[in-house]
């Protein structure tokens, strides 16, 4: 049986992952994350000590440190991008419909996003998981949930691992979760090192991003911007709400393959 801090600890991983607003500095917050992870049934002790180490130094460095921190992690070329459909659909059309399916798989539960973020933010998703998990009681759909994107998170944890950062800990923790084993990690770091991926986050692999983008930005504007074709299809998901009664899983799709992420009733 699950219990309420265990349904918690999806929020607490998704409050730590994201961007470390004043907030989670203020009052006794990283105490509290830090209590509910430590009490936690769902990921190993040695997890668990892993996450905390990461709120101590958090807590350690305060408020602006941690946050250029996060920045130089997470913000500097697009390895460790959190947006998870840029990890399968990169910059093709198919990353708009793959938006599409999830933003009806929001609305549907009537979970309500922030406008300016987009839906496959890994840090919303998995609150949106714990918002379900708290309304479902369903420890094994979650678990599922998070198995469905486990090679993106293995591949974020290699990364992490790689750089030695503290936040690998939160990645591991997801992979407990879904069930799989930590020794995935190592085999797709060995994987990196052995294909000898270059960094992307380097400054000169920055500039040459920006100057790539520049050149072909008015056709990639016109090609994979969802502008008003994908607004009004969400709109019209919406309007459909009241009148569908299945749930709408997304189908993210591994690495190799080219098949993009559908909708499929159930």
């Amino acid at each position: 049986m699950t219990s309420a801090t265990d349904m918690k600890l999806l929020k607490v991983i998704s409050l730590l992952m994201d961007y470390p607003e004043h907030e989670l500095f203020i009052d006794d917050n990283l105490d509290q994350c830090k209590q509910l992870v430590m009490q936690s049934r769902l990921i190993s002790p040695e997890v668990r000590q892993d996450i905390a180490t990461l709120i101590d130094q958090m807590a350690a460095l305060g408020e602006l440190e941690a946050q250029a921190k996060y920045d130089s992690l997470f913000e500097r070329g697009r390895s460790l991008s959190l947006w998870l459909f840029e990890h399968v659909h990169g910059e093709s059309r198919d990353r708009g419909q793959a938006m599409v399916d999830l933003m009806a798989q929001y609305d549907m539960a009537g979970f309500e996003i922030n406008a300016k973020e987009l839906p496959d933010y890994l840090p919303m998703y998995l609150e949106f998981l714990s918002h379900q998990a708290t309304i479902n009681h369903d420890e094994m759909q979650i678990r599922e949930e998070i198995a469905n994107i486990s090679h993106i998170v293995t591949l974020l944890a290699a990364r992490l691992m790689d750089k030695n950062s503290h936040y690998v800990g939160l990645f591991k923790a997801l992979l407990q979760i879904a069930g799989e084993p930590l020794s995935v990690i190592d085999q797709q770091l060995a994987k990196m090192h052995k294909d000898n991926q270059p960094a992307d986050d380097t400054t000169e692999a920055i500039d040459k991003a920006w100057e790539e983008e520049m050149v072909d930005f008015l056709g990639a504007e016109q090609q994979n911007c969802p502008s008003n074709q994908t607004k009004q299809r969400i709109a019209n998901l919406q309007g459909e709400h009241a009148q569908r009664q299945a749930e709408v899983p997304v189908h993210w799709v591994d690495f190799n393959q080219s098949a993009k992420a559908t909708t499929q009733g159930v």
